[in-house]
C-alpha cells in the first residue's frame, strides 16, 4: 500500500490535469455543499457568479506562479534527501512519521509563520489585505490571493520543505490535503455546532476560520493556521466568535465598496495612499 502512495504522490507534481481535477472537484463539491447548508447570508454586489469570477481571477495567477515555484519545490525536496538534510533525515523517519512531521513543520512555515508575519508586518499585509477585502466569504475566497501574497508564500514554504528535508511524496500528499482545507474553511457552510468545535481543537474548522475575516481586530488577528489549529492553540493567536456576530470585509487599509474590483485590487498595495 505504502509504495503505491509514495509511487502517486511522487509523480503528482508532474501531472498538472490530475492537480487541476483535485482543486476544481473541491471547490464544485463545496460550491454545491454552501448552497445547501449556508453558515451566513451572502450580499454579493452583483451576483455569486460574478463575485467568483473576480477571485478565479486571482486563484488563475496564484496557480500560474504557484506551478512556477514547483520547479524549486522540486530541487529542495531533492536536495534534502540527496544531502540528508532536515529533520525527517537526521531523524531516519518511516514512511507515516515522514509524513506526520512533514504536515506539521510545513504546515507551521508556510501556513501559519507567513499569514502572522503578513498581518504583523505592514509591507506584507499591503498584499495580503486583498484577501481579507472579501466582502463576502465563500470557497471561492480561499486563493484570492495578491500575486505578490503566492511569492511569499511559496519562500516560506520553500523554508518549511528545507526544515523539515520533506520528500516529494509528503510535499504533495501535504499540498493536496491543504487544496481541501482551503475550500472547506472558506466555504460559507453550517456544520453541527459540536462538530464544529471538536474539528476546531486539532483543525481549522469554517467558524474558527471565518473569526480570521472578521472586519476588526483582534478578531482579523487571530487564527492564522492552515490546516492545524494547534499552532494557535499554543501560541496564543486562538479566538473564538459567533458566527451570527461576523461581519466580513476590513476596517482599514482596503475600500470595501471596491472589493470585486479586479485591477483595483492588483493596483492598491503600490499605491502611495491607502484608503
Amino acid at each position: 500500500m505504502w509504495d503505491d502512495i509514495i509511487q502517486h504522490f511522487s509523480t503528482l507534481e508532474q501531472r498538472p490535469l490530475e492537480r487541476m481535477a483535485i482543486l476544481v472537484g473541491g471547490l464544485l463539491f463545496f460550491w454545491i455543499i454552501e448552497g445547501a447548508i449556508p453558515l451566513l447570508p451572502m450580499h454579493y454586489r452583483k451576483n455569486k457568479l460574478q463575485h467568483a469570477g473576480v477571485n478565479f481571477g486571482l486563484t488563475v495567477i496564484h496557480l500560474i506562479i504557484h506551478t512556477l515555484l514547483a520547479v524549486v519545490i522540486i530541487k529542495i525536496s531533492d536536495w534534502s534527501g540527496a544531502n540528508g538534510f532536515g529533520i525527517i533525515n537526521w531523524l531516519n523517519a518511516g514512511i507515516l512519521a515522514t509524513i506526520l512531521l512533514t504536515i506539521l513543520i510545513v504546515d507551521f512555515f508556510g501556513g501559519w509563520l507567513v499569514h502572522i508575519i503578513e498581518h504583523k508586518v505592514k509591507f506584507f499585509w499591503r498584499f495580503h489585505v486583498i484577501h481579507h477585502a472579501d466582502n463576502n466569504v465563500d470557497v471561492t475566497t480561499g486563493l484570492r490571493h495578491h500575486p505578490v501574497e503566492s511569492i511569499v508564500r511559496g519562500v516560506f514554504f520553500f523554508m518549511g520543505i528545507i526544515v523539515s528535508g520533506a520528500p516529494m511524496y509528503a510535499v504533495m500528499i501535504y499540498q493536496t490535503i491543504l487544496v481541501f482545507f482551503t475550500a472547506f474553511e472558506h466555504a460559507n457552510i453550517r456544520l453541527p455546532q459540536w462538530l464544529d468545535k471538536s474539528m476546531s481543537y486539532i483543525f481549522i474548522s469554517p467558524n474558527m476560520h471565518k473569526v480570521h475575516h472578521h472586519w476588526k481586530q483582534p478578531f482579523t488577528d487571530s487564527n492564522y493556521g492552515a490546516i492545524l489549529s494547534i499552532w494557535d492553540r499554543l501560541l496564543g493567536t486562538y479566538q473564538h466568535m459567533e458566527p451570527k456576530d461576523i461581519r466580513y470585509g476590513i476596517d482599514k487599509d482596503y475600500p470595501n465598496e471596491k472589493d470585486e474590483d479586479l485591477i483595483s485590487l492588483l493596483k492598491h498595495p503600490f499605491q502611495k495612499t491607502n484608503s
